[in-house]
């Protein structure tokens, strides 16, 4: 399987969970001037932490497999861990993208969130 099939599918698996949450703007460009509190950014650092883990998790088996039915089973199972991710934080995934983008449009929202994303990496 080529990169580009790779990417697809990994893209598919948050279209999936976009439409799982019912919101059909949740990958939309959000403000850059959300404002966060300390108690999102915190919950973002921790669903963040878990979907690289998912992510990583996935990866490799949507690589591999060539049979479509599988395919969609992984991706199934993968919207279920994501969703279940952001439910335990208390994040819905347009938040979640909303705090995403207010973290990659200010540099000192972005350092902190960056370290309490390390942090909860060496917790796991």
């Amino acid at each position: 399987m080529r990169i580009s099939s790779i990417t697809t599918k990994l893209l598919s698996v948050i279209f999936a969970i976009a439409l799982i949450c019912g919101s059909s703007r949740a990958l939309a460009q959000g403000n850059s001037n959300t404002q966060v509190s300390d108690q999102e950014l915190t919950a973002f650092a921790k669903a963040y932490a878990e979907v690289q883990q998912i992510r990583s998790q996935y990866e490799p088996s949507l690589q591999k497999t060539k049979d479509a039915k599988e395919s969609e089973r992984l991706q199934q199972e993968a919207n279920a861990k994501l969703k279940k991710t952001l439910d335990k934080q208390g994040l819905s995934i347009d938040r979640y993208n909303k705090i995403y983008t207010a973290v990659n449009a200010n540099e000192a929202l972005r350092r902190k969130a960056l370290k309490m994303v390390e942090q909860e990496r060496k917790k796991s």
